[in-house]
Parts: structure tokens; C-alpha cells; sequence
């Protein structure tokens, strides 16, 4: 086994080499050293130390959820959506993981000249769908164009708040042995799209981007099941990060069944074609659940009553030792140990 990761606080010295590169945007190690070594130590709070997909900030009788995300997908339009929905959708989810009911987003753009009116008129259509099917407004923005060849067509960045309930907190910290570990979709739907859609492989499947609103599922789940420890979207870095970095926050290790894991034959399929582990391919419409035992079966079941929750699974469970990693009982027998993500499987995936 691997080292025991480092807790995510400020910590000079950590990023390896002098120039950013591609694994720095990940969502794994490469990343958490650049953040923890650049930002953490020069912003440092509280809020922003704790690394969830929002901050929480107080206000009052009730909280507060902010958040605020980027996108360089390519390619820009791919099977089940394009980069509009992708940016209302993922700034939407991760406020609802939080436990948060999105209110209003921001949406700015910078574009190329050049780039079709045709094509961004489409995406800014896209991106009013899926505000609307999430149920929050999209109240202001920016926009800036470059010169050609300056922004690879388009990038996108949100901002997004939300409500919470004020007795509502959930976090990594809060979850201990004897918990259960949920997903709430078939895994690494997104990332295998993408594989196929930019057209390297070759390859022709009917297989589509999961991308989606989490908003009723985790609204459910943060309303109805009182032994709801944390949640979190799997995007970069897929389930593996998430798991890892609840592991590593909690002080307690998580084991996973690989029987357990819901899979698509499309995305074994290319998993195994490109040497691939799907627990790092990225998703736009899982999140990860951590639930006390005794509400587990009661999570499963309210969530498989709702829209896209068809697919939902118990995967593992949370024991004390070894503290901080994530271990896969394997489909045929043993164990191994399934690190935090490190380097970049395939880059521009959200």
C-alpha cells in the first residue's frame, strides 16, 4: 500500500516542478498539492481549508451555500449535452450536494472571434433548459471575446448560491466507522462520452453523457434520511477522489465491493480498451453518499422512487483502520488498495 494522504490543509513546498501542467487541473494529487501549496496558503480560511464543493456562509436564521466553477470541455457539443448545460448543471450539483437548494447562478462567457452566433445562441438555449429543469435563475453574467486561437472556442465559468437549512452540515468529517457508502448512478458514464466523442479510438456507441441535475435526489436525501453524513458529485478524479478525500478527512478508511459497483458494459468496454480504471473516469449526474447503517436501506429506497435514481447502490462501508485510504474487495478475491488519482487521464473533461 501507498502512503496514508495528507490532510487537505495549506502546506508549502508540496507542487513537484516549476510549470503548471495538465495533471494540476485533474482533480487529484497533482491538483490538491497545487491548491494546498499556491491558494491555501495565500487564502486561507476556514471555508475555503475544508475544500467542499461550497462554502457555507451564515446568514442569520439560515446558511448560505456559494460555489463557483469553470468549463474547457472539448469537444464543446457531445452525446447528451453541451458545455451551457454542463456549466448550469455542475455549478447546480454542487450546491446540492451541500445540501443546499440553488436560488440564482451567474453565467459568464469568453469566446473566440470567430466563433458561430448559431452555435452560442444553442449553448446559451441549453443552458436556459437546464436552469429551468433545476429550478434556479441565471441573474447575471460577463462576456469577453479574444482573438482567435486564444480560447479554443469557448469557456464558460459560473457562480452559483443557494439555501440551506441551518441544523444542516453536512462534511467528510462527520462520517465514522459502520457508515455506508452510496452511488447514486452507474459510474464513468461522462468520461467514457467524451473518450468516444472526440473520435480517437474510433469507436461507435450509443453510450451519452450522464450529465444532469442532482437537485431533487440530494434534496431528498438531505430532508428525509437524519443519518446523512456528506455527499459530493464525482466529477474529476471520479468516485476514486471523492472516496479518497472522504477517507482522508474523516481519519477512517473506506472498502468498496467491485461486485458492487454499477457498471455499463459501453464503459467497461472502453475502460478496458484504453487500460482505464472507471472508479476515475469523471460523471456530470453521481454523487457519492456516506449514511449512517441505520438509514442506508432507507436512502436506497427513497432515492430509487425518484427520477434517475434508478441506479442507486450501496458499494461499501466505512471501517477505522487503516486510517485515510480507500480499499476495493477485488471481483476475484484480494485486495487492493485504490489511491488518489494521480496525472490526468484524459484533460478538458468538464
Amino acid at each position: 500500500m501507498s502512503r496514508i494522504p495528507e490532510s487537505h490543509r495549506s502546506q508549502t513546498g508540496k507542487v513537484r516542478g516549476s510549470a503548471v501542467t495538465l495533471a494540476h487541473g485533474a482533480g487529484g494529487r497533482s491538483m490538491q498539492d497545487l491548491i494546498d501549496d499556491v491558494f491555501l496558503s495565500e487564502f486561507g480560511s476556514n471555508n475555503l481549508s475544508d475544500l467542499n464543493d461550497s462554502a457555507r456562509l451564515e446568514a442569520g436564521a439560515h446558511a448560505l451555500a456559494f460555489t463557483t466553477d469553470s468549463f474547457v470541455i472539448d469537444p464543446i457539443f457531445f452525446p447528451g449535452g453541451d458545455i451551457g448545460k454542463l456549466a448550469v448543471y455542475g455549478t447546480v450539483n454542487d450546491l446540492a450536494v451541500s445540501g443546499a437548494q440553488p436560488i440564482a447562478l451567474s453565467f459568464s462567457i469568453i469566446v473566440e472571434e470567430g466563433f458561430a452566433i448559431s452555435e452560442l445562441r444553442q449553448i446559451a438555449r441549453s443552458a436556459r433548459a437546464a436552469a429551468d429543469d433545476a429550478g434556479v435563475s441565471i441573474v447575471t453574467g460577463d462576456t469577453k471575446v479574444v482573438n482567435r486561437g486564444c480560447a479554443d472556442g469557448i469557456f464558460i465559468n459560473t457562480a452559483g448560491i443557494g439555501q440551506i437549512a441551518a441544523e444542516l452540515n453536512l462534511s467528510p468529517k462527520n462520517i465514522m466507522a459502520g457508515d455506508r457508502v452510496l452511488v447514486s448512478n452507474s459510474i464513468g458514464e461522462h468520461g467514457a462520452a467524451i473518450m468516444v466523442a472526440r473520435g480517437d479510438l474510433g469507436l461507435e456507441t450509443e453510450l451519452i453523457s450522464d450529465c444532469r441535475s442532482l437537485v431533487s435526489m440530494c434534496t431528498a436525501l438531505a430532508q428525509g434520511i437524519p443519518g446523512l453524513r456528506a455527499m459530493r458529485d464525482a466529477t474529476r478524479g471520479g468516485v476514486a477522489a471523492v472516496l479518497n478525500e472522504f477517507a482522508d478527512a474523516s481519519g477512517t478508511s473506506v472498502f468498496i465491493d467491485e461486485a458492487s459497483l454499477p457498471l455499463k458494459p459501453e464503459v467497461r468496454g472502453v475502460s478496458e480498451i484504453l487500460g482505464l480504471d472507471p472508479l476515475y473516469l469523471a460523471n456530470e449526474g453521481l454523487f457519492v453518499a456516506v449514511v449512517s447503517e441505520a438509514d442506508a436501506d432507507a436512502a436506497v429506497a427513497l432515492l430509487r422512487d425518484l427520477p434517475g435514481g434508478e441506479n442507486v447502490t450501496l458499494i461499501g462501508e466505512v471501517r477505522t483502520d487503516p486510517a485515510g485510504v480507500l480499499i476495493m474487495n477485488a471481483l476475484l478475491g484480494g485486495q487492493r488498495l485504490v489511491d488518489m488519482p494521480d496525472g490526468d487521464q484524459l484533460p478538458r473533461i468538464c
